[in-house]
């Protein structure tokens, strides 16, 4: 059987991704032609608000102008083309008016997912090529975003998901604001917020005792490339990579008493991420410490991944 062309784009809270690839439906394989990713910020005050910002939804008007180039370009019909949206947009009063930029520009409609389905696709994206062996199950997958943060656990299949409301631009909107360096109280109360998440996603969700931790999404994945002291973002060095909880404390203390243009002038970071990296590696210690695992597993494949093999199947 012949591959299969698809195009996926996930648009959360701090960015919009794109995937094109070639999947082979019989055995799984999945060849990229093309993964790129849009800092447009489009949970801009929403949760001050509950309203997509007039700017956010430019930004990502003009992220979805350009991602339409590129589908176009390797020949992807809309039928095989799938926009998942989600944190931003589940919160925002507005959302129609974001439906139907999205829906003039790339000829699809945006699907608002329930966090339960986003942590599936994740779950899906990231554990279809860890087997075993080096990576055993059972595996808690998190996918760490601008405004939710999903977990799921499961070996071959999904057990339990849980999607709660902590992720890098809510804690900053919400503790840190404008504070170039967060005071201890403010880092205090942001570390709160989050344990009384992961309380919520313990309802449903074990926290602790799978065999393999694994995270998803920009924070990681730059934490990951800070603590490899990577001269640039270098996917194939991130995917796959170990970090230990030691590792994430340190670095983790470092951003949080690093000013603006210090964290800037990190070469693996993505100018997008400056404002919310220290807020984000705080979560990710949280959670870290909660599971209780010595170290996470990164992975560069996630919901994109998810959301190409339902287009597929």
């Amino acid at each position: 059987m012949s591959a299969t062309r698809v195009a996926a784009i996930d648009c959360g809270t701090n960015s919009i991704r794109l995937l094109v690839a070639d999947l082979d439906p019989e055995t799984g394989a999945i060849t990229d032609l093309d993964r790129r990713m849009i800092v447009n910020r489009l949970g801009q005050g929403v949760d001050r608000t509950g309203r997509l910002h007039p700017d956010a939804l430019a930004r990502t008007f003009a992220a979805c102008r350009e991602y339409q180039e590129v589908i176009s370009g390797f020949g992807v019909g809309p039928e095989r083309v799938r926009f998942v949206a989600t944190s931003a947009s589940r919160d925002a009063e507005n959302s129609d008016e974001y439906v139907k930029g999205v829906r003039d520009i790339l000829g699809v409609e945006p699907e608002v997912v329930s966090g339960e389905e986003e942590a599936r696709l994740s779950f899906v994206g990231a554990t279809k090529e860890l087997t075993g062996g080096q990576f055993p199950g059972p595996y808690l997958v998190f996918d760490l975003g601008g405004g939710s943060t999903e977990f799921v656990l499961g070996t071959d299949d999904v057990q339990a998901a849980r999607s709660v409301d902590i992720g890098c631009v809510r804690l900053t909107e919400r503790y840190f604001g404008d504070a170039e360096l967060p005071s201890e109280a403010q880092v205090e109360a942001a570390r709160a917020h989050v344990r009384a998440e992961l309380d919520r996603a313990e309802e449903v969700v074990p926290l602790t005792g799978a065999a393999t931790l694994v995270g998803l999404a920009g924070t990681v994945t730059t934490v990951s490339a800070i603590a490899q002291g990577l001269p640039g973002y270098d996917s194939a060095a991130i995917h796959h990579s170990r970090i230990s909880r030691e590792r994430v404390a340190g670095i983790a203390r470092e951003l949080l008493a690093a000013t603006h243009a210090e964290r800037a002038a990190i070469p693996s970071m993505h100018p997008g991420r400056v404002d919310v990296i220290a807020a984000g590696a705080l979560e990710l210690l949280e959670i870290m410490e909660r599971t209780g695992a010595a170290e996470v597993v990164v992975s560069e494949h996630d919901i994109l991944d998810g959301i190409a093999f339902g287009i597929a199947s």
